[in-house]
């Protein structure tokens, strides 16, 4: 009975021309196919290392495409603001804002295929142990970079499937 009605609440998507995002039908039109020959350029400092190894999973999980279709050039600015204040003047917490300013260009032509801003935002604590607040502050920083990654990975998703 439960299948049954299951079955029947799935089946106006099929009438509907919905198809899964990294549906597996085509392997030449699959966005996951065509993320997979995504080169992603690195970047210098640490937190560019992080974004890099988190969108290399996302997009390469087979590692870098050695004949690469398409390139990712990302520009990661970071910025904290203190905010909870206490009467003796000192932050109990902090935003970190990330922002990353993404291009997917041909690497064949050259020519930008996509353009984008990724931000994410992440709050931490600031404890009176200074190691428990960097690490507090690492934690935050590496949860915006996770979210930075998936939305980036999310949008050249659907630039695939759309193009």
């Amino acid at each position: 009975m439960r299948r049954g009605v299951a079955a029947g609440a799935l089946l106006p998507l099929a009438a509907c021309g919905f198809t899964p995002l990294y549906a597996e039908g085509d392997s030449s039109l699959s966005a996951a196919a065509e993320m997979a020959t995504v080169r992603i350029e690195p970047l210098r400092d640490r937190v560019g290392q992080q974004m890099h190894n988190f969108l290399r999973d996302r997009l390469n999980p087979n590692g870098q495409p050695v004949a690469p279709s398409y390139q990712l050039r990302l520009q990661i600015t970071e910025s904290l603001s203190e905010l909870g204040v206490r009467r003796d003047e000192t932050a109990t917490r902090a935003n970190l804002r990330l922002t990353t300013d993404f291009t997917l260009s041909d690497t064949g032509s050259g020519e930008q295929l996509l353009n984008g801003r990724s931000t994410s935002t992440t709050s931490y604590d600031i404890l009176e142990n200074p190691f428990a607040t960097t690490i507090s502050e690492r934690d935050a920083r590496e949860r915006a970079l996770r979210e930075v990654a998936d939305d980036i990975q999310t949008r050249l998703a659907v630039y695939f499937a759309n193009s």
